[in-house]
C-alpha cells in the first residue's frame, strides 16, 4: 500500500477524546481550586472558601468516572495495554538524545507519554484515596489525617507538574494537538513520530479485503483501519 503525502491515520476514537477532555476538565478544576485552599492569598481572592472547597470535592468524586466510562470502550482498553508496557525501543528511547528523528521504532506511545500516563493514574489514585481521608476526617485518627493530608498536599505539587509539562509537550507539537482533537494525524508525521505504530496500521490496512476498500482509500487509509 503506497499512499499519498495527504494519508491520515486514526489515532484517538471519539470516546478517547471526550474521556480525555472531561478528565483534563476535572484535573484542571481540583488544581486550580486545591491552589486556592492552600494559599491563604489566593483563597482571599475569592471570598467565599466553602464554594471553592464544594467545587473541590465534587470534581473529586467526578474524576473517576470518564476513566470508568471510557473502559466499556475497545480503543481506550486497547490503548490502556499499550501504555501499560515498556519495549525494548521504549528504553531506547529515553536514552537517546535524537528521539526525534524516527530512528527508533516507536510504538502508539513513546516512553515519554507512557511515563506520564502511569504517573498521573497513580498520582489520582493516591489524591483520591487522601482525598477520602480527609473528606471523612471525624472517622480517622489525628496521625492518619495528617499523614493524608500532607501526602495530599505533595502528591498535588507533583501532578500539577506533570499537568504542566503534558501541556507544554502538546504545545510544542502541533499535529499531536490535533489529533487528540479530531482524532486523526496525517501519515508523515506519524511514520517521523511513532514509525512502528505506522507501519502497523498500514499492515492492518494491507490485510483488509478488497472489498472493503473505498474510492477514497488512496487518500486515507482511516476508513480501513478504524
Amino acid at each position: 500500500m503506497s499512499p499519498s503525502s495527504e494519508a491520515s491515520l486514526p489515532r484517538f476514537s471519539r470516546g478517547e477524546r471526550w474521556a480525555h477532555r472531561v478528565l483534563g476538565i476535572l484535573v484542571g478544576a481540583l488544581l486550580i481550586t486545591g491552589a486556592f485552599l492552600f494559599f491563604p492569598d489566593l483563597g482571599s481572592l475569592v471570598g467565599n472558601r466553602q464554594i471553592v472547597t464544594t467545587v473541590h470535592d465534587v470534581a473529586g468524586w467526578l474524576v473517576p468516572v470518564p476513566l470508568v466510562l471510557a473502559l466499556f470502550s475497545r480503543a481506550f482498553r486497547a490503548d490502556a495495554g499499550r501504555l501499560n508496557r515498556f519495549s525494548p525501543a521504549d528504553w531506547q528511547w529515553l536514552r537517546s538524545r535524537d528521539r526525534r528523528s524516527g530512528r527508533i521504532r516507536v510504538g502508539k506511545f513513546n516512553a515519554g507519554q507512557k511515563l506520564n500516563a502511569s504517573l498521573t493514574l497513580g498520582a489520582l489514585i493516591v489524591l483520591f484515596g487522601t482525598g477520602m481521608v480527609m473528606f471523612w476526617s471525624s472517622l480517622f485518627s489525628d496521625s492518619i489525617r495528617t499523614g493524608a493530608t500532607f501526602v495530599h498536599d505533595w502528591v498535588s505539587l507533583a501532578l500539577g507538574l506533570l499537568v504542566l509539562g503534558h501541556i507544554w509537550m502538546s504545545f510544542n507539537d502541533a499535529t499531536a494537538r490535533a489529533g487528540m482533537r479530531t482524532g486523526s494525524v496525517p501519515l508523515t508525521w506519524a511514520e517521523r513520530e511513532h514509525p512502528a505504530w505506522a507501519q502497523e496500521m498500514l499492515d492492518t490496512a494491507d490485510q483488509r479485503p478488497a472489498s472493503a476498500a473505498t474510492p477514497s482509500s488512496s487518500r486515507s487509509t482511516s476508513s480501513a483501519v478504524e
